[in-house]
C-alpha cells in the first residue's frame, strides 16, 4: 500500500545520499517537492524489463534488487540497490525500455519522480545536467571496476570487496558484540554468488574459511563481520 509521506529514516536516507546531497537546496527542493513514495513487499516488481520509462526512482528504505532472466529462465541477480541510490535515469534519457527487473529485496521504500516531471526539473535547473553527468560517471568507473576484478582478482578478494561493502551499506552494529557488524541486507549465499559471477558452493567454501580466520561469523540469520581489516586486507592483497 503506498503511503504518501517518507518517515524520518527514510528521508534521512534519501537527503544523505553522497549524489543526492552535493546537489542544490533549490534543486533538491524541487525533486522532493515532485517526489511520490511507494512501498513494497518483499519480492514485490518495482518495474520489469521491457516497460516504457516512466519514473526516476531512489531507493529510501530495504534494497532493489536489479535482476536479469537467461535464455534457459535462471534468474540473475546483478546488483541491490542501497537507499539513498537513484537509478532509472538511463532509460529516460535515452527513451528507451528498461533493460532489466527490479524487485523488493525485503519490505522497500522507493520515492519516484515521474518522466515529465523529471524533464521539466532539467529545463529549470541546468546544474542537475551537470550532476547527472558526474552521476553517470561514477557508475561507469565502477562497472569497469567490476570488469577488471571479475578477470584479474580470485573470488576470495571479490568476496572480501563485496562483503566490505555490504558492511558499509547496510552495517548494524552486533547486539552481542559492539565491534562487530551485522550485515542488514538478508542474502542467501546463491544471492551472494550471483554477485560475484561464482558458484555457490565455491562462495560457501571462501566464507568458511574467512570465519575460520575470525574475520566473519557465518549466522543462520545471515553475516556479521568480525574483523572489517581483515577483510580490507584480504580484498586488497590476495591477488
Amino acid at each position: 500500500m503506498d503511503d504518501p509521506i517518507l518517515t524520518i529514516e527514510e528521508r534521512e536516507a534519501i537527503n544523505s545520499g553522497r549524489w543526492f546531497s552535493s546537489l542544490s537546496p533549490s534543486l533538491r527542493h524541487d525533486i522532493l517537492r515532485c517526489a511520490y513514495v511507494k512501498r513494497f513487499k518483499d519480492g514485490g516488481l518495482i518495474a520489469a524489463r521491457g516497460d516504457p520509462p516512466e519514473e526516476w526512482i531512489a531507493c529510501a528504505r530495504g534494497a532493489v534488487r536489479v535482476s536479469s532472466t537467461s535464455i534457459s529462465g535462471k534468474q540473475i541477480t546483478l546488483t541491490y540497490v542501497e537507499p539513498g541510490i537513484w537509478f532509472g535515469d538511463v532509460a529516460i534519457f535515452d527513451g528507451d525500455r528498461r533493460t532489466h527487473d527490479a524487485y523488493a529485496h525485503g519490505d522497500t521504500t522507493i520515492l519516484c519522480v515521474a518522466k515529465a516531471d523529471f524533464k521539466k526539473i532539467l529545463a529549470a535547473h541546468t546544474e542537475l545536467y551537470e550532476a547527472m553527468l558526474r552521476l553517470h560517471a561514477r557508475r561507469i568507473r565502477q562497472l569497469f571496476g567490476l570488469v577488471e576484478d571479475l578477470n584479474t582478482l580470485p573470488l576470495r578478494s571479490r568476496l572480501a570487496k563485496q562483503l566490505v561493502h555490504l558492511v558499509r551499506s547496510y552495517g548494524v552494529p552486533s547486539l552481542s558484540d559492539g565491534s562487530e557488524m551485522r550485515i542488514g541486507l538478508q542474502l542467501a549465499q546463491e544471492e551472494l554468488a550471483q554477485l560475484l559471477g561464482a558458484s555457490r558452493q565455491r562462495v560457501n567454501q571462501e566464507l568458511k574459511a574467512m570465519e575460520r580466520e575470525d574475520a566473519i561469523r557465518i549466522e543462520p540469520g545471515g553475516l556479521v563481520v568480525r574483523d572489517r581489516d581483515a577483510l580490507m586486507r584480504i580484498a586488497e592483497t590476495d591477488n
